[in-house]
């Protein structure tokens, strides 16, 4: 897309989505679920939490039944929140002929398994003796 978009005589501003609306609840099923993690959805608004109710596999191995691993954290909230968020990107396959070429959960399974190679590679240098510096945000 990127390149398509370089190469237009006159810049412009093009969005780039799936024109397909997910719920952030449904990226985090997703997630657990190439884990091999079921959670359960406990609580509501900012007292909502995630909590591991299965762990089948070798792919989250500290994770327990009953862990919290997501929580509404209101310093994430915009000062002005929408309601609804869905790019629209009409213009881009009007003007380019730009379709994605990747769904959403194939594009959640990759960044999946990319964090999960990081995290096995960042335990074997941890294992042998090496300090792993690992951000956090906050």
């Amino acid at each position: 897309m990127q390149w398509m978009m370089l190469q237009q005589d006159e810049p412009e501003d093009y969005v780039i989505a799936t024109g397909v609306q997910y719920t952030v609840r449904q990226f985090i099923q997703w997630t657990a679920a190439e884990l091999g993690v079921t959670l359960d959805f406990v609580g509501t608004g900012v007292h909502e939490q995630a909590v591991v109710s299965k762990n089948e596999g070798d792919k989250a191995p500290a994770l327990n039944v009953g862990d919290v691993v997501m929580r509404i954290d209101p310093h994430y909230f915009r000062p002005s929140e929408v309601e609804t968020l869905l790019g629209d990107p009409a213009k881009a396959k009007a003007q380019l002929g730009w379709v994605p070429e990747i769904t959403v959960q194939a594009m959640c399974a990759e960044m999946v398994a990319h964090d999960l190679e990081d995290a096995r590679r960042h335990a074997l240098l941890k294992a042998g003796g090496y300090a792993v510096a690992i951000s956090t945000e906050r």
